[in-house]
């Protein structure tokens, strides 16, 4: 199932990294805090049809995002979460 986010809203989804201690032991997702990191799944048409913001994220981009923004919703298995632009934070490049 496709998910179309309305105005000015995006769809991300989070990036599970493991972790080493520097002793060597791998911190698995669930045992540490939730990352700020996501990539970009869908873009709002309030995004793309607007000419100073259609430029600032594109499908595919990993962005850093606000600690407490959006909404989490689990589509088919998978957990999304779907925020409004202004709580993204930066772009990884």
């Amino acid at each position: 199932m496709a998910v179309k986010p309305l105005g000015e809203r995006i769809v991300i989804k989070m990036i599970e990294a493991e972790e080493k201690t520097k002793s060597g032991i791998v911190l698995p997702g669930t045992a540490k805090e939730k990352p700020q990191i996501a990539e970009v799944i869908a873009i709002g048409a309030g995004i793309t049809n607007d000419e100073k913001k259609k430029d600032e994220v594109k499908v595919g981009d990993k962005v850093i995002y606000s600690k407490y923004a959006g909404t989490e919703v689990k589509i088919d298995g998978e957990e999304l979460i779907i925020i409004k632009l202004a709580d993204v934070l930066a772009v990884i490049e």
